[in-house]
């Protein structure tokens, strides 16, 4: 009987448990990311007859914030995302399992960040997108590919580690 096996099998899972040391658990990759973003149309928050697909989008970069006015994570994000709009970044939201129709009142109070807002009420697009909770924010190129998915909050040094190059990348 092969008597190392047992080692080789510990040594592979030692390596396995290392590698998964350095690893950031909020980072969840996504089966989308180089693929066309999945279509939907949904009604657009504060714009009664209003609808909003993905495609009308195209022709430029832009970022789908999935978030919630629920979300006290969401809430705090929301003044980074402030910034990015001001700085001409396209920013659509997904308003995502709003039960109590409270967007329209943060809105209102906090300020808008979005060019508009996707109202998925019952969270169904949010799953064909794969989001697992909010805050989630995808990166969609100009021919409407997912580029990139971040889970949880975007702050300034998230931005400048993660967005900020791959949005100048793709946008060059």
């Amino acid at each position: 009987m092969k008597r190392w096996l047992p080692f080789a099998a510990f040594c592979v899972l030692l390596v396995f448990l290392y590698v998964g040391l350095f690893r950031d658990p909020r980072e969840v990759p996504s089966p989308f990311i180089g693929r066309p973003a999945p279509a939907f149309v949904l009604p657009v928050v504060e714009r009664p007859g209003a609808t909003f697909s993905p495609e009308q989008a195209r022709g430029r970069s832009w970022l789908l914030n999935v978030w919630a006015p629920w979300c006290t994570t969401c809430q705090k994000e929301h003044l980074f995302l402030m910034q990015v709009a001001a700085t001409g970044v396209p920013v659509y939201g997904l308003n995502w399992k709003d039960q109590d129709r409270e967007a329209t009142a943060m809105l209102a109070r906090m300020g808008n960040p979005y060019v508009l807002n996707a109202d998925d009420r019952d969270g169904r697009v949010g799953i064909d997108w794969g989001v697992t909770g909010v805050p989630e924010t995808f990166v969609i190129d100009a021919e409407g590919i997912i580029r990139m998915k971040h889970s949880g909050p975007i702050n300034e040094r998230i931005w400048k580690r993660k967005f900020l190059p791959l949005l100048q990348a793709i946008d060059s």
